[in-house]
């Protein structure tokens, strides 16, 4: 059985098959990977239990799949190409053979100074090749890598750190992000100042951005030891249950929870879904703008795309660096044909201004898709009109960290696209929305609590060092269910849109209001750059939605004018009870907003405000405070 679903028909077969025999679905599915023993064993465990496993007694290295595999027939493919923050540096291509070559090298690095299978390494770089390189180095000889987004603070480094009892770190001098040089290694000068980052007893320095350093006793240079090791590694075999990565994330209280992925399942989700939802043919250009640091960068940056064979495109720089235009000169230079960015940069690049994109001609393109959050309904057509020109399909894709990959999102020309909407499921998935008594809505349309009924392979494991977070957060709230965390809303016709959290929901006179939804209507209004909706406290109504919003310019609109145009979109009962103009948001260094801290904000609750020195801006907290007293 092939691996590509290749139309609608092909769809409901598949959809329908990996519902009723979903163990001989996805033992076909696993069969199209090289294996060095075949699981015979395909699911056992369930989610109550917490146990789920997949392909448990099979074994392989899932860089032979991303790598060694493509060397018999396309060795001289480009796998992966560079673009530098520098807008006037040449692209760096790398084969499949260069490539191999090059993880190979840093993988015999690693084990030269005692890395070996199941240490914990953390990677702490910019987006440049040799992250990429050590990510898969790490899985190559077996040991787990957990990479941490080259934005976070010495605080939050240690404690990643710290809870993975990480052994090697690997840093870059340097990362490059527009007209700024960060500082990294200082950063983790700082890190390992702090308390129990003991653990490490090696710290690799890639040199990026030339600084001027002094090297501390563990500290050994990258291009002191990777370019002499051999050409050939072998890789470790893995028990396909064999952790292979921690990535972190933040809860909305407590210390950041260590998701864990495993061999088997992760690597068999993240082709399956690639191949699927983007379409992605052998010639074409696939570009994810997303960084490795983050859960979209390891499964469609890098696993995804080697697995499937592809030319994946790794930017180091900013969407407006050094103007607005970047993303689609290089779209233009490259004759990229596939494009996945954030709704985030969307907006930003949107409230920019279309004469940025309407220098380029993007005829390459043939898909185009939004990660990250729902994407409102203007800039969904702005998206499909200014980039797309009208004749790509996006792929609205829903999933999270913890889900490994895609979940809910169109198959790029197969399913019928919805402004706003996730569509359908893939195979594999069961969503079903639930009441706050767990009770399963079973009419086709309906608004609950989303969550997946059936084990899939790409699904987390548990939570590193802490099993029964794991089960308290994911697995209990709805006993028998995965819970996402997340609302949604199903038409009648079975599609699904994410409505966000659940805990951005807001419950006005009885009215459950997504916070989403509010945003989306807010923004039809031109004037609005971008805006967040919170729930505060309120005397009568239990709670009252607050939104703060940032204007294009000074137009003259006033708050009345962004509550009349919510009004008009969704009626009165969602009429924001306060509206405060702010010049920007707090969001993480990926781009969310933090509407937890909006929440403390518009209650008053400034001491209880937490670190806020991880975010993008954290000046900004401090401007809406003082608006605010």
């Amino acid at each position: 059985m092939s691996l590509e679903v290749k139309n609608w028909e092909e769809y409901t077969g598949h959809y329908d098959q990996s519902i009723k025999d979903r163990e001989q679905y996805w033992s076909n599915v696993a069969s199209q990977f090289l294996w060095h023993k075949r699981p015979s064993l395909i699911q056992s465990g369930s989610m109550s239990g917490g146990d789920v496993k997949w392909f448990e007694d099979g074994k392989l290295n899932i860089t032979e799949n991303c790598l060694d595999r493509h060397l018999l027939h396309s060795p001289d493919k480009v796998a992966l190409t560079f673009v530098s923050n520098d807008p006037k540096a040449k692209k760096i291509e790398y084969t499949y053979k260069e490539l191999h070559q090059e993880v190979c090298k840093t993988a015999n690095m690693l084990k030269s100074f005692g890395i070996s299978k199941g240490d914990r390494v953390c990677l702490y770089m910019g987006m440049t090749p040799e992250l990429m390189f050590s990510v898969l180095a790490c899985a190559r000889i077996g040991a787990i890598h957990s990479v941490v987004f080259g934005g976070f603070s010495a605080q939050a480094l240690a404690d990643r750190i710290i809870d993975a009892q990480a052994k090697a770190l690997i840093v870059s001098d340097g990362s490059l992000r527009g007209n700024k040089v960060i500082d990294l290694k200082s950063i983790v000068d700082q890190s390992l100042l702090i308390s129990g980052t003991e653990c490490l007893e090696t710290v690799i320095v890639h040199k990026r951005a030339n600084l001027d350093l002094s090297l501390n006793s563990i500290d050994r240079w990258w291009h002191e030891h990777q370019p002499m090791q051999s050409e050939k590694c072998p890789a470790e075999i893995m028990n396909a249950e064999d952790p292979l990565f921690i990535l972190y994330t933040s809860g909305s209280t407590g210390k950041p929870k260590g998701i864990v992925h495993t061999t088997a399942g992760y690597m068999v989700w993240a082709q399956y879904t690639f191949e699927n939802v983007f379409q992605v043919k052998q010639d074409d250009v696939y570009w994810c703008t997303a960084d490795i640091g983050w859960i979209t960068g390891h499964t469609y940056i890098t696993y995804g795309p080697l697995l499937s064979g592809k030319n994946t495109v790794m930017f180091e720089g900013v969407p407006t660096f050094p103007d607005a235009s970047r993303f689609w000169t290089i779209c233009d230079d490259l004759k990229v044909t596939h494009f996945y960015t954030a709704p985030t940069a969307i907006r930003a690049l949107m409230s920019c201004g279309d004469q940025f994109v309407e220098t380029s001609d993007l005829s390459s393109l043939k898909v185009i898709g939004s990660v990250g959050e729902p994407i409102n309904e203007e800039a969904w057509h702005w998206y499909d009109k200014k980039v797309g020109k009208g004749k790509c399909p996006i792929v609205d894709t829903w999933w999270q960290t913890e889900t490994g990959g895609i979940l809910i999102s169109p198959l790029a020309g197969i399913t019928e696209t919805i402004p706003c909407h996730a569509t359908k499921p893939l195979p594999g998935i069961e969503p079903v929305l639930v009441d706050d008594k767990a009770k399963e809505l079973t009419e086709t349309k309906a608004q609950g609590n989303l969550c997946i009924k059936s084990p899939w392979p790409g699904m987390l494991r548990t939570i590193w060092n802490d099993h029964n977070r794991f089960m308290e957060t994911y697995m209990k709230p709805y006993p028998g269910y995965y819970f996402t965390g997340d609302g949604c809303k199903r038409c009648e016709k079975g599609n699904y849109r994410i409505t966000g959290r659940v805990d951005d929901v807001i419950n006005v006179s009885g009215h459950r209001v997504g916070t989403a939804e509010v945003e989306d209507a807010i923004n039809q209004n031109n004037a609005v750059v971008e805006s967040a909706v919170v729930g505060k406290s309120h005397p009568i109504k239990g709670q009252c939605i607050y939104a703060f919003v940032i204007l294009n310019e000074k137009t003259g609109v006033s708050e009345d004018d962004i509550k009349a145009t919510v009004v008009k979109h969704i009626g009165a009962l969602a009429r924001p009870e306060t509206v405060m103009i702010v010049s920007d948001l707090p969001k993480t260094r990926s781009g969310k907003i933090m509407r937890r801290i909006l929440r403390k904000l518009s209650e008053g609750e400034f001491d209880e405000l937490g670190d806020v020195s991880t975010l993008l801006n954290p000046d900004v907290v401090q401007q809406i405070r003082h608006s605010l007293n």
